[in-house]
């Protein structure tokens, strides 16, 4: 078979320390004959000049210091082939202060083997490699006890250790695909079967490798090509909007009808660009590629593009997940972290913890109000705005994720299956806030009678440079003249600074809308029309500032080119170039808007 098509599979070895990982590897390497040649030779040569015992983990663990300490304390990577597929195999290391880099290894891996000395039996880490591996969504399993010669090759050990094994695994969802008793160090049962334990008459280490299922390649599957940036060109009178980043899943051709996740925006696909690079009429998952399309929508970097007719991932702002924490500070629920998920970087709070595994005790714990540092916790998290993404076991690349904190990735997770439910952190604070909220005497109608109004809230929105501020001043001063009670309120202005210590400019964006849309139930609620421009802002934003004002009224107004989805607008109008004949005009508009809200004089004109 061509090299160019053999069948690929990532393996990580896993297991307690000293249970014989780097051992069974470099044993699979010098038996396959995947050694560069005379490798096998120097390296002993090199224990003989050192008066050492030969180790055929010596031919993994490379490092002066690994070899010294006699740990594998990084992910190793190395390759060997059987008759059917290339194999990358990660050994990954032993030891709890390592469990970060292990889980970084092992994340792409599609198959595992978890490795039990005989003799030893099963250890902490047996079975906290387990559970990584179920965290993991790695179905591909095998248990390999090992060391089987320091054991008489005993039938009764190896049961024994596979009956106690098994009921754990059952506990954690993890069913292996086979126990195969070894010895390493002597080559019983790696290559072929070995005669030592002629009771044993199932496959071998590289049968049972082979027997692994392979996933549909990744240009088989769904679409799947998160938006890394978009670029516009326009030298030459070229006005192309191309749309980058990195096709994880999937193959895309001209002419495909697309939709963006989560704005749910379509449009069909016009041409795919390549730097330098002949025409290309298709593209498929593994290449970093440029889109264009018919239809000029405006979307953000972070969006999952998908063909229209295919299975598409979930949108929702809550996800059941599995969390690998590493922080030295616990993640607790109600502070914001940074959740990156594909392209999408979003603020992340905890919504619930439902299950957590203490690392150091193997136990689970119900009810703990904290996940610390090494522990895996089954969580609900809450994203500040919906997101895309599928269930790990459907699409991996758009469903795995890490958590940010000032920086410094503290966690990292799998998508288990999403929570469509409508209890938000934000409902539930809109809830609470009505509760506790002591309303005035005077009711909105008596307020709606003295001031010849009823409150509203006008939200004027759109690209800097178009005039929005000047409109929504403007607009003030008229309402003003009518003996309206109106007020202008900047995005910028200092009383609705972050209160957050964040750097984090997402976190902090999302922040100043919400707590715009509080100071707009405020001066609603006081019966005064509201008045504020601002830019940058989505569909969601909108929802959010409406949702803040319930139950008075929000009327959204875009300026210039509109980027929003059908529904959230009421109404649209051109730039106004600083037009003082086209502001008046504008103005005028918003006004007769108005009136159907808030019951101005009909007879108004400017």
């Amino acid at each position: 078979m061509n090299n160019t098509t053999r069948e690929q599979m990532n393996v990580v070895i896993v297991g307690h320390v000293d249970h014989g990982k780097s051992t069974l590897i470099g044993r699979l390497l010098a038996d396959t004959k995947s050694l560069p040649d005379g490798k096998l030779e120097a390296v002993k040569a090199n224990c003989k000049r050192n008066a050492k015992p030969f180790e055929y983990a010596f031919l993994l663990d490379a490092l002066k210091d690994e070899q010294s300490q006699g740990i594998t304390i990084d992910t190793a990577r190395c390759f060997f082939k059987s008759d059917k597929r290339d194999y990358i195999i990660i050994d990954a290391p032993g030891h709890i202060e390592f469990l970060k880099n292990m889980i970084t290894g092992a994340a792409r891996a599609e198959a595992a083997v978890l490795v039990i000395d005989a003799k030893e039996g099963i250890r902490e880490n047996s079975k906290r490699h387990g559970y990584m591996m179920s965290f993991l969504g790695i179905k591909n399993v095998t248990v390999c006890v090992n060391k089987m010669d320091l054991v008489d090759y005993s039938e009764k050990v190896y049961e024994d250790i596979k009956v106690e094994y098994t009921e754990f695994l059952k506990e954690i969802n993890l069913k292996p695909k086979n126990f195969i008793p070894i010895s390493s160090r002597e080559g019983d049962n790696m290559v072929t079967l070995s005669d030592k334990m002629p009771w044993y008459k199932e496959l071998s280490v590289l049968e049972a490798l082979d027997h692994f299922s392979k996933a549909a390649p990744d240009y088989a599957r769904d679409l799947r090509f998160p938006i890394q940036d978009i670029y516009k060109f326009t030298a030459e009178k070229d006005d192309r909007r191309i749309m980058a980043g990195r096709i994880e899943s999937g193959t895309v051709c001209e002419g495909d009808e697309v939709i963006f996740l989560p704005s749910k925006k379509t449009s069909r696909i016009t041409t795919i660009e390549g730097f330098n690079l002949a025409k290309q009429t298709e593209a498929f998952a593994g290449q970093s590629t440029g889109m264009t399309l018919d239809t000029q929508i405006y979307i953000r970097p972070g969006e999952i593009m998908c063909k229209a007719n295919e299975k598409q991932p979930h949108v929702s702002s809550k996800f059941k997940g599995n969390v690998f924490w590493m922080s030295k500070e616990p993640l607790v629920k109600g502070k914001n972290y940074k959740l990156k998920l594909a392209t999408q970087q979003v603020p992340v709070v905890l919504s619930d913890i439902l299950s957590v595994l203490d690392a150091s005790e193997l136990s689970s714990i119900k009810n703990k109000p904290q996940v610390d540092r090494h522990d895996v916790a089954e969580c609900i998290l809450e994203t500040l705005k919906p997101i895309a993404f599928d269930e790990v076991n459907n699409i991996s690349e758009t469903g795995r994720f890490v958590i940010v904190d000032n920086y410094e990735i503290v966690g990292g997770g799998i998508v288990l299956a999403p929570v469509f439910d409508q209890e938000t952190s934000l409902n539930q604070h809109i809830k609470e806030r009505e509760f506790h909220w002591e309303r005035s005497d005077i009711t909105p109608g008596k307020r709606a009678v003295k001031y010849q109004h009823k409150s509203a809230f006008v939200v004027v929105t759109g690209q800097a440079d178009t005039g929005k501020k000047d409109i929504a001043k403007m607009l003030e001063e008229e309402l003003f003249k009518l003996g309206k009670f109106t007020y202008f309120l900047g995005i910028a202005n200092e009383s609705l600074a972050s209160t957050s210590n964040s750097n984090d400019k997402t976190l902090k964006r999302v922040q100043h809308v919400r707590q715009l849309g509080e100071m707009a139930h405020t001066f609603t609620d006081a019966g005064l029309i509201l008045i504020t421009s601002i830019s940058d802002i989505d569909d969601y934003d909108i929802e959010t500032l409406k949702s803040l004002n319930r139950p008075n009224k929000t009327i959204v107004v875009n300026v210039g080119e509109n980027r929003f989805s059908e529904g959230y607008i009421d109404l649209t109008l051109p730039k106004t170039d600083f037009d003082a004949e086209v502001l008046k005009n504008t103005v005028t508009q918003i006004i007769q808007l108005l009136m159907k809200s808030i019951v101005l004089d009909p007879e108004y004109s400017i």
